[in-house]
Formats: C-alpha cells, sequence, structure tokens
C-alpha cells in the first residue's frame, strides 16, 4: 500500500479556492504560500502534489541565478 501523499490537503485546498474565486490566482495566495511550505518540508519527489511547485522552484533558481551572472548548474 504507498503512503498518503503529505501535501494532498494543501492541494485540495488549493482547488476549493480556485473554484470558489473563479480560478483567480491571486485570491488563493494564502493556500499557494502554504503548498509551497508544505513542499519544501519534504524531500524532493516525495509528493506528486509538489511537482508543480518544484519546478516553480528550479524556474525561480535559474532566474535568479543568470540575473546575478551566475551560470545555471548543468542538467
Amino acid at each position: 500500500m504507498s503512503q498518503k501523499d503529505p501535501c494532498q490537503k494543501q492541494a485540495c485546498e488549493i482547488q476549493k479556492c480556485l473554484q470558489v474565486n473563479n480560478y483567480m490566482e491571486s485570491m488563493c495566495e494564502t493556500v499557494l504560500q502554504e503548498m509551497r511550505k508544505c513542499c519544501a518540508r519534504y524531500p524532493k519527489g516525495r509528493s506528486i502534489c509538489c511537482s508543480g511547485f518544484e519546478k516553480e522552484e528550479r524556474e525561480r533558481e535559474k532566474f535568479k541565478a543568470t540575473s546575478e551572472g551566475i551560470p545555471p548548474p548543468p542538467q
């Protein structure tokens, strides 16, 4: 039996918030931040719900590095 996704609750809260607010992300910043916090607590790949947030974090790091003149790490 597989383990329950540790961030599934936060992912469901995001879906509920988006539905209630006609999919306006700006209205759900609090629940999105809670999801980011949850994802940060677990190793990469531990939560399938975090896959999009992990990609977002990699993109943010890549942008930050290039804006500071640091070459991106090899893929």
